[in-house]
C-alpha cells in the first residue's frame, strides 16, 4: 500500500461555463469561480481540498485563458500564488485538457495526477483520502483509476461505470462505462449492485496517461504536444498555442482514453460526494429549513415547502409552492421545477442562438483589479458598483471631461487623489475633481465595495490620462 508520504501532483480541471447553473453562472464568471456552497469560490474549495492531503505538490490548474486573472487570485488565497497556470484559447472538454497537464507534469518525473473537477463536493474528506491511497498502489503500476461513487438513488445525471473482478481488496476493474441512463435504466442498475457513479476523478501517471492517449486518441496526443512545445510563457502561465490547441477536437477522457484502454480501474467509494451540475444538486447538498427550504438572500417563505430559493439583490418572495427552483440575478430570474434542473441548459442554448448577451454575462465586466457593473446611466452621469479584490487596485489615471465621487459601502479602501493617499471606511464620499488623478485599492483581506458616480460630458473609457506606469485599457470610470 502506498503510504501517506506519496507525493502527487493536483490537477484541478476549471473549464466549462456551468450553463445548467445560469443564471448565477456565466461564461464570463462560470461555476468554478462563484461561492456556491460556502464563502469560497468553488476552486478554492477545491485547492483547500487538496492542500489538506498533506503530501502534494504545488496544483497545476487548467482553465481558459479569459479566467487568468480570477483564477490568480484564487490561487493567491489558497497560498499557492506561484501554482501553474495552464491557459486554453477555447474549449476542448478533458482529454486535451489532461493530455496538457501530463506534459507539465511530466516534467519533474513520472509523478502520480490527481484529476480533480473544480465543481466537486466532497463531504468526508477521511474517506476520500482513504480512496486516494488505495488508487495510489495500482495507479503506481500503470492503471488508469477513477473514482466510482456508490449510487444511493437511481440518478438519471450522472454517467455510470460497471465494476469488473477485484484487482486488490479495495480496487476493482473497470467493466465498462454507460451514459447518462433514463430512469427506469437507472434503476435497473442500482438494483444489479454493479454499478457505480461516474465521478469524473482520477488517479493515474502522466506517462501512462499519455502513452494510451497516443494509442487511443492519437491525433488528440500530437495536438496537445503541439499546442504546448509553441506555448508562450508568462511567469507561472503557459498560453497554450492557440492555433494548434483550437484544431484539436473535443473529447472526454472517458471517450479518449478509459472505454478503451485494457488498464481502467475503480475504486468504489462513499466520500459524500455530489457534483454541483444543477440547482437541484445544490439543494440535495444544502442545509434546509423545516419545511425542506434551501433560502439564500433576502426571501421570504410562505407556505412553501422542498424549494431552492437564491436571492442576490432584491427580496423573492415565495407564496404556495413547492418542489421549484427559484434564483435571481441583478439582470435574470429563473423559475423552474426542481426536477427539471438538468434542463436550464436550454435557456442558454436559447439565449447564445439569440445573440443575447445574458447567456455571456450578467452585466458585469472584469479587469485585473475586480469587476464592475453599470447600476444606472443617463446624459451626464453613470453610476457604477465596483468590487476590488484583494491586493487589486486600479490604474493612476486622470480624466478631463467628468468629475467622479466614491462610496465606500463594504471594507476599507486605499485612495489616491492628487498625490495624497489614504484609507477610507464605508458610508466615507471622496469627490475626485476633473483633472485630478486617482486611485482605488484594496489593501486588506476581504472584498471592497465601492459606489462610483461619474459627472460630465465624457464618462467613457476615452476620457483617460494615463501615469507613464500604466498601460492598461480602463473603460471603467475608475
Amino acid at each position: 500500500m502506498t503510504d501517506s508520504t506519496t507525493t502527487f501532483i493536483p490537477i484541478i480541471l476549471s473549464g466549462g461555463s456551468g450553463t445548467r447553473l445560469w443564471p448565477a453562472s456565466r461564461t464570463t464568471r462560470p461555476k468554478q469561480l462563484l461561492p456556491l456552497v460556502d464563502e469560497r469560490s468553488m476552486l478554492q474549495a477545491t485547492i483547500d481540498r487538496v492542500a489538506a492531503l498533506g503530501s502534494v505538490a504545488q496544483p497545476i490548474i487548467v482553465t481558459n485563458r479569459d479566467h487568468a486573472d480570477a483564477t490568480r487570485r484564487e490561487l493567491s488565497i489558497s497560498g499557492y500564488p506561484d501554482a501553474k497556470l495552464i491557459l486554453e484559447p477555447v474549449g476542448r472538454n478533458t482529454a486535451p485538457a489532461l493530455a496538457v497537464a501530463a506534459i507539465e507534469a511530466a516534467k519533474h518525473g513520472d509523478p502520480l495526477m490527481l484529476v480533480l473537477p473544480a465543481d466537486h463536493t466532497i463531504g468526508d474528506e477521511a474517506v476520500f483520502r482513504d480512496a486516494i491511497s488505495a488508487a495510489a498502489e495500482v495507479a503506481e503500476t500503470g492503471y488508469l483509476v477513477t473514482f466510482g461513487i456508490t449510487p444511493s438513488r437511481p440518478e438519471t445525471g450522472y454517467g455510470y461505470i460497471k465494476i469488473g473482478a477485484p484487482i486488490t481488496s479495495a480496487v476493482r476493474r473497470v467493466s465498462e462505462f454507460r451514459e447518462k441512463p433514463d430512469e427506469e435504466t437507472a434503476e435497473t442498475y442500482i438494483e444489479s449492485g454493479e454499478y457505480l457513479w461516474n465521478s469524473g476523478m482520477f488517479l493515474l501517471k502522466a506517462s501512462r496517461y499519455l502513452e494510451e492517449l497516443e494509442q487511443h486518441a492519437p491525433d488528440v496526443a500530437a495536438s496537445a504536444r503541439k499546442a504546448s512545445s509553441a506555448a508562450r510563457i508568462d511567469g507561472n502561465a503557459i498560453y497554450l498555442d492557440p492555433v494548434a490547441f483550437s484544431e484539436m477536437r473535443s473529447d472526454s477522457i472517458d471517450y479518449a482514453v478509459m472505454e478503451k484502454t485494457s488498464r481502467g480501474a475503480v475504486v468504489p467509494t462513499d466520500p459524500d460526494w455530489n457534483d454541483v451540475g444543477s440547482w437541484a444538486s445544490l439543494w440535495d447538498i444544502a442545509p434546509k429549513d423545516g419545511s425542506g427550504n434551501v433560502m439564500t438572500g433576502d426571501t421570504i417563505a410562505i407556505d412553501t415547502s422542498t424549494t431552492y430559493v437564491r436571492a442576490s439583490g432584491r427580496l423573492v418572495a415565495t407564496v404556495g409552492v413547492e418542489d421549484m427552483i427559484i434564483v435571481e440575478t441583478p439582470d435574470a430570474v429563473l423559475v423552474a421545477q426542481r426536477d427539471s434542473a438538468q434542463d436550464v441548459g436550454a435557456v442558454v442554448a436559447f439565449l447564445k442562438s439569440s445573440k443575447r448577451p445574458e447567456f455571456r454575462t450578467d452585466g458585469s465586466e472584469r479587469r485585473s483589479w475586480g469587476r464592475f457593473q453599470t447600476i444606472e446611466s443617463g446624459p451626464g452621469f453613470r453610476v457604477l458598483h465596483m468590487w476590488l479584490d484583494p491586493g487589486g487596485e486600479t490604474p493612476l489615471v486622470a480624466h478631463t471631461h467628468r468629475s467622479e465621487q466614491w462610496l465606500v459601502i463594504k471594507g476599507v479602501a486605499r485612495i489616491t487623489t492628487g498625490g495624497t493617499t489614504r484609507l477610507v471606511s464605508p458610508k466615507e464620499f471622496v469627490y475626485i475633481p476633473a483633472g485630478e488623478t486617482h486611485r482605488l485599492e484594496n489593501p486588506g483581506d476581504d472584498m471592497v465595495e465601492v459606489i462610483e458616480i461619474a459627472i460630465g460630458t465624457n464618462r467613457g473609457g476615452d476620457d483617460v490620462a494615463r501615469n507613464k506606469e500604466n498601460d492598461e485599457p480602463i473603460e471603467t470610470g475608475a
